[in-house]
């Protein structure tokens, strides 16, 4: 199925906005949540599905959101599709913090993996599905888990990653990266994962048990800062439930809890 072409510009520099220019009948398709604003004469409705195989039955439809749910996404995807008289507007925004990069699917051979949280959006007729890691030690160990999103197409698509993005392209080379920094990769490239060095290195180097390895030919997108590492960091640093409050807002934190009547 030949995938719909939509026009786009990216909006921001840190939490970005896609927005994307529908001509009348064409159809965009995003993860549940993801749409930002959208003109009048859009409609959307919640499938099962990316409606790229229109012939797939019922039991097809509950296969694929079955796999879906593997990946910790929703079920449903959202069909926004422009059924007014003349071009419309829709956006998506990044979900945390990073840059929204479009891959224009026939650029790199028509099938993209990424991690299992990247994909933001596509032009209809794109094929979102997941791919299992040919290791069980890649499941268990790396960053990206055993299972990876799928894009397949010849038309846009939009994923977001965490951070500064760095492209490297690959010619019969390896590459070594921490298992989270991985965001895409194009499928000319093995994935694997191998010890971090020596059992000193592995415990208190810090980069964790485990590296990614990327070797071949082709394309890997690396993210600076991987939604699990922020989301550690904030942990770490909020302040506790009760009892003591720590950090740069100690300060404040206190004369806050003094004028809620904490301090007693």
């Amino acid at each position: 199925m030949l995938c719909h072409e939509v026009d786009y510009k990216i909006i921001g520099n840190d939490i970005q906005v896609v927005e994307i220019e529908l001509d009348p009948g064409e159809t965009v398709v995003a993860e549940a949540g993801a749409m930002n604003y959208m003109d009048d004469g859009i409609t959307f409705e919640a499938k099962m599905g990316d409606g790229s195989k229109p012939s797939t039955g019922l039991f097809g439809k509950l296969m694929g959101a079955g796999k879906r749910m593997l990946t910790g996404e929703s079920i449903f995807m959202t069909h926004f599709t422009n059924e007014g008289s003349g071009k419309r507007c829709v956006a998506f925004a990044a979900p945390y913090p990073g840059k929204i990069i479009p891959i224009d699917m026939t650029k790199v051979g028509g099938e993209l993996f990424c991690q299992k949280d990247a994909f933001l959006c596509a032009a209809y007729g794109t094929e979102v599905s997941i791919a299992f890691t040919k290791r069980l030690g890649t499941g268990f160990f790396g960053g990206e888990g055993f299972i990876l999103q799928r894009l397949r197409g010849d038309g846009m698509a939009f994923i977001h990653a965490g951070g500064t993005v760095i492209e490297k392209k690959l010619n019969n080379q390896n590459i070594r990266v921490d298992t989270g920094c991985i965001a895409a990769f194009t499928s000319g490239l093995d994935y694997d994962i191998q010890r971090a060095g020596s059992l000193k290195s592995m415990f208190f180097g810090g980069e964790g048990f485990f590296l990614a390895t990327l070797n071949g030919t082709g394309t890997v997108l690396l993210q600076s800062l991987p939604f699990s590492r922020m989301a550690d960091r904030i942990l770490q640093n909020a302040p506790s439930g009760g009892g003591n409050r720590k950090g740069e807002g100690s300060v404040l934190g206190g004369l806050g809890g003094f004028f809620n009547g904490d301090n007693n």
